[in-house]
């Protein structure tokens, strides 16, 4: 072909490049570093941590604390109180055991008592005679805890020799107590009747018993059950072995009758009235 025959669309072609044939696009530039998708215990850890604390939840962890705190003081003192029988044997533990299904026999035998005048006083046909019947028997009973009647029955004789002079009021007072508590009707000691308000004074070398001076040995003359009197004084750590810490000789006898005629004089209260008057 000629230059003539070039026509103007042909020289411009010409001088344009060549156009590039279509291919693929560019991939898209990977990440540097693929994320790794995360685990639901790193998921929790990080919800945990660090920690996010409200003034409420402070408020609730103090009194929390305080809780416990006190509970376990609490605990703690309770442990203290049975420490005494940590150390105690098996067989002194089958005694206190027995010692306490006693009382709660006693109890329940009162109970018993109670409710069969009751039914004595509801089903008698002559309700008068047996409520003057019941009135002499209480007054009688409550004769023999005022002091005011000698009383008899079976218990226990306690001796305290104290050579040594060691033997002090509060000692004299456990003693009276620990009979109490297992069941012990009338006491006496040296001559002197215990009774509800009955209270003991250190008077030198010797005790002195509702401003009654005694000497020692200190004797005590129980009315109660003897089985059930001389465990409760022979308990570990009990009025004994107290007693025998202090160099002071203790002897119990059991008896199948035991006097107590040390009377009280019956005093009129200055204050208290009978709330039937």
């Amino acid at each position: 072909m000629s230059n003539h025959d070039e026509t103007p669309e042909n020289r411009l072609r010409k001088e344009l490049p060549e156009e590039a044939p279509a291919g693929a696009p560019e991939p898209a530039q990977a990440p540097e570093e693929q994320r790794t998708e995360l685990t639901g215990r790193q998921r929790l850890a990080q919800g945990l941590w660090p920690p996010r604390v409200t003034r409420a939840q402070l408020i609730v962890a103090l009194l929390l604390f305080g809780l416990g705190f006190g509970l376990a003081v609490q605990v703690a003192s309770n442990s203290d109180g049975d420490s005494a029988l940590r150390g105690a044997r098996q067989e002194d533990l089958v005694r206190i055991l027995d010692e306490l299904d006693d009382r709660t026999q006693r109890l329940e035998d009162e109970k018993q008592g109670l409710e069969k005048q009751r039914d004595e006083l509801e089903n008698s046909s002559n309700q008068a005679e047996e409520a003057r019947k019941q009135t002499v028997e209480k007054e009688r009973q409550l004769g023999i805890l005022a002091g005011t009647v000698a009383a008899q029955g079976p218990g226990i004789t306690m001796t305290i020799d104290d050579t040594k002079g060691t033997v002090e009021a509060d000692m004299l007072l456990d003693a009276i107590q620990e009979l109490r508590a297992a069941g012990a009707e009338a006491i006496q000691v040296n001559g002197v009747r215990v009774v509800a308000g009955t209270y003991l004074t250190d008077s030198g070398n010797s005790v002195s018993v509702d401003g009654n001076k005694i000497n020692a040995p200190y004797r005590f003359k129980v009315i109660g059950k003897p089985q059930d009197l001389e465990p409760a004084l022979n308990i570990p750590g009990g009025v004994v072995q107290t007693l025998e810490k202090e160099q002071a000789t203790v002897t119990i006898e059991r008896s199948d009758k035991i006097v107590v005629d040390a009377l009280r004089a019956a005093k009129r209260p200055d204050y208290a009235r009978s709330s039937s008057q």
